[in-house]
Parts: C-alpha cells; sequence; structure tokens
C-alpha cells in the first residue's frame, strides 16, 4: 500500500507552491510579535514552510497489521510518548520520525478498516490528558473530523461515548471517519448528534466523566494557506467573536460533567485570546471549577514537544520548531467539584 517515492516528491512540491495569505500572515505578525515575543520568528518560520512540517501515524488497534510496524520502522519512525507518562495504555500506539515528509494516506474504502490515521502529534495531547478509563461516560463535544475521537478509542472502551458535530458538513465527515476505523458492533454503542454544543449541557447535565472540547478556532496552519483573500479578511474579523463562543461552549461542558468529573480544552491556534483568556475567564466565573496541574505529563514528552514557558500549571502550549513540527496545540485540564 505504499506510494512510490516520486509521487510523494510532487506532493511536496505542490505543498511548496501554496501561497502563503499576506493578509493573515500580517495579521499574526501583529498580534504574536506582541504575545510571543522572539519566539514568533521561529514558531513562523516552521508554520510558513510546509515541507518541514511532519506527519504522525496513529495505529489502529481494531485493524492491526505487524507488517505496517515493521515498514514504519524500516522508514525512521519510533514510538511515540516513550517517557513515563501519567496515562499511556499499552494499546495506545503512535509511531513518528524527526525527518518531514508524510507517510501515504489510506482512502476511505466502505466495509474495509483503516489502519492508521495520519495526524499533528500535538493533538493527541488533550487525548492523554483525558485520561479515559474503561467503562466511563465520554463526550467529545466538537468531534470533527473525528482524529481525537478515534484516539479515544485506541486508549481505552467508553462506557458510553458520544461524539457531538454541530456543522453538518463535518457531522458527515466524522461519521465517515467513524466508520473508515470502528468495527460496526462498537460503532452502534456510540452516540453521533449534531447538537448545538452550547445547549448539551442543558440537555445532558451532569451525564459524562469526562468531557473533551476540542473548540472550533483560528486554525493558524490552514489559515497562513487560505487562498480566497476575502474568505481569509473574513475568517479575521470573525476571529473576534470565537473567544465568545468558546466560553459557550466550555460553559455547556461543565454542566455536561458529573462532579468530580474532568474536562480537557484544545485548540490548534497560538492566540491568547482564544486559550488562558478564556480558561481564565471560566475559572474566575465557574466556582465549581478546578484547575488540574498537567506538569508531570509536560516531563514526560519534553523530548519530542516544545512548550512555551511562563504557562499556568493547568495549560500547555505546544510550539512548533524544526524537527519538533507539532502544534500549534493549546490544551488545559479542569476539574468538576
Amino acid at each position: 500500500f505504499l506510494l512510490p517515492s516520486l509521487k510523494l516528491e510532487n506532493k511536496t512540491k505542490w505543498k511548496l507552491q501554496k501561497q502563503i495569505c499576506k493578509v493573515v500572515l500580517d495579521h499574526f505578525e501583529k498580534q504574536y510579535t506582541t504575545e510571543l515575543g522572539d519566539t514568533w520568528t521561529s514558531v513562523r518560520d516552521v508554520l510558513t514552510y510546509p515541507s518541514c512540517w511532519q506527519y504522525a501515524i496513529l495505529l489502529n488497534k481494531f485493524s492491526p497489521s505487524a507488517e505496517l510496524e515493521n515498514t514504519l520502522c524500516a522508514k525512521g519512525y519510533h514510538p511515540a510518548f516513550q517517557g513515563s507518562l501519567p496515562y499511556l495504555p499499552a494499546s495506545f500506539k503512535c509511531y513518528i520520525r524527526r525527518i518531514p515528509g508524510r507517510f501515504p494516506a489510506q482512502k476511505h474504502q466502505a466495509g474495509k478498516l483503516k489502519e492508521y490515521y495520519l495526524l499533528n502529534a500535538a493533538s493527541l495531547l488533550p487525548v492523554l490528558a483525558l485520561e479515559v478509563k474503561d467503562g466511563e461516560d465520554v463526550l467529545d463535544l466538537c468531534a470533527a473530523p473525528g482524529g481525537k475521537s478515534v484516539a479515544v478509542l485506541q486508549c481505552a472502551w467508553p462506557g458510553h461515548f458520544h461524539c457531538n458535530e454541530y456543522d453538518d458538513l463535518r457531522s458527515r465527515w466524522l461519521k465517515q471517519t467513524m466508520e473508515s476505523f470502528i468495527p460496526d458492533p462498537l460503532i452502534h454503542l456510540m452516540t453521533i448528534s449534531k447538537l448545538d454544543g452550547r445547549q448539551i449541557g442543558d440537555l445532558k447535565p451532569e451525564l459524562y466523566d469526562k468531557v473533551l472540547v476540542d473548540a472550533p478556532c483560528s486554525n493558524d496552519r490552514s489559515w497562513l494557506f487560505s487562498s480566497d483573500i476575502q474568505q481569509a479578511t473574513l475568517r479575521l474579523i470573525q476571529r473576534k467573536e470565537l473567544p465568545s463562543l468558546q466560553f459557550q461552549l466550555l460553559r455547556s461542558a461543565i454542566k455536561a460533567l458529573r462532579p468530580g468529573g474532568s474536562l480537557v480544552y484544545s485548540t490548534c491556534t497560538l492566540s491568547k485570546a482564544e486559550n488562558s483568556d478564556v480558561i481564565n475567564l471560566l475559572l474566575n466565573s465557574c466556582s465549581n471549577v478546578m484547575p488540574v496541574d498537567m506538569g508531570e505529563m509536560a516531563k514526560a514528552v519534553s523530548q519530542e514537544f516544545t512548550f512555551l514557558g511562563g504557562m499556568q500549571q493547568h495549560e500547555l502550549l505546544v510550539l512548533p520548531e524544526k524537527e519538533k513540527a507539532w502544534g500549534p496545540m493549546y490544551l488545559a485540564k479542569l476539574k468538576k467539584v
């Protein structure tokens, strides 16, 4: 199932030809120079140069392949997350390598499970931070395209797993992802819904042990390559409204969480307004929420990921850098008391 290297080379060349959107870059330049200082320069160099991006390979335990693991090892991949993580189930297998490049993706085939999922390795950190155990009731509030939902199921089998996606197109994408990775009998035990995430807390109060809020955000990586200037300009105007939506989703998620339950909030942006500011607002306005220290996790994965310094104990921000081009990925962990 491996593509010839020529095809991969062509893909890389095509990626280099993708045009950087100047409107977005100028906007980021102003904001992130203020927020990140000199760090922004090195982060910008990685984000604007797709040929140095890396992709992790999350193996699907429902479709195991020894041949695939041998192929990955032969190509210089090694298991990720090798530090002593507070939570790392044996069934969770992910391979990475320092050299850039993308392993060929598998096409969706009806009735056939894919063997692996290609993704940014940093996007697995929110799932590992959630620490899902067998039998727990879990809600993935903004689940599309489904990578984190698939990752949750590599860790454990929840008592009830509810994957929600409000957007119609993205909801179809989520369904297809689940069909590609999860066997039929198990899919039928899941709930896939198209509810407004802001209302789930009122509709399903205190129903879940764990909630993941991978919120809609300004996706720094893809926005930098917006091909449509008008769309990019509109996105930047609408960007100001995102923190309000993110806060409402978090409030809803807290209502849906049982007392004693945990929540992980994540985004794929560097923006302080969508990250720390949203979490601080929630902590200041909800007396039944406590921050959870993630220092141990950060220490365990510090060889694979670069984190922004000076953050609070309950939050991490993964910064892309050369040979560790993962992120941006912000995550914060909270507990309901």
